[in-house]
């Protein structure tokens, strides 16, 4: 079990009060529902269910298991590589560019809270967000499972956040998104850490088309 310092760091990290941006960002959800794939509270569940379990079950949590280990063992090398890796699957500009401005802008919180090995980050490109998550988790005594669960939980609140002001939907469909993908998300950690290196990355094709027509759009409320 987490220690309560633990816990309450993991708290921190996965706050949407953590000043790096990602409220800013809509992974393509913003075109998905400008186009009619996402209509309603059931579209936007499908959805944000189908991105957490084909994409970050199988790319970013992986990583993020494999970041946390190679920080654990002082080896900022394979931290590189695996940054590098990780960067080179998104596949659109804008989700290149808001992994880069996410993990940045986490490097400069945390080299604020002290931690010395974030410095390092500050003027890196690329950067991605995982990268200093696992970081921060090594450094507070955060484990794999836990800080997997954080980040998925703080993914999926950015886009229940974000279906909120699209679709729109009122705060109590909000908050039954919330319960009814929570399932879902202790099921893709189960998947991240199961997953092999050499399995890691899995595209979905229409998360994917969603960034990139989302960059085309006349009016958008967010970046991405």
């Amino acid at each position: 079990m987490p220690t309560d310092a633990a816990l309450l760091r993991l708290l921190q990290l996965a706050s949407p009060a953590l000043p790096v941006g990602a409220y800013a960002y809509s992974q393509g959800l913003e075109y998905a529902v400008e186009t009619g794939w996402v209509k309603d509270e059931a579209g936007a569940l499908a959805w944000i269910g189908g991105v957490l379990g084909d994409v970050l079950a199988w790319t970013d949590l992986p990583m993020l298991a494999r970041l946390h280990m190679a920080w654990s063992a002082q080896d900022a090398a394979a931290a590189g590589a695996w940054n590098a890796r990780l960067y080179a699957l998104r596949e659109t500009a804008e989700l290149r560019a808001e992994d880069h401005q996410l993990g940045s802008a986490l490097a400069r919180v945390l080299h604020d809270l002290g931690i010395a090995a974030a410095g390092d980050w500050l003027e890196a490109r690329p950067v991605c967000f995982a990268t200093l998550f696992a970081l921060a988790a090594v450094q507070w005594n955060i484990a794999p499972r836990e800080a997997m669960l954080g980040y998925a939980w703080a993914w999926v609140e950015n886009q229940v956040t974000a279906a909120i002001k699209l679709v729109p939907l009122g705060q109590a469909a909000g908050q039954r998104l919330l319960s009814a993908v929570q399932p879902a998300l202790t099921r893709a950690v189960d998947t991240g850490l199961a997953v092999s290196e050499d399995d890691i990355g899995r595209s979905m094709p229409g998360m994917v088309m969603a960034s990139a027509k989302h960059a085309q759009m006349y009016s958008r409320l967010f970046r991405s």
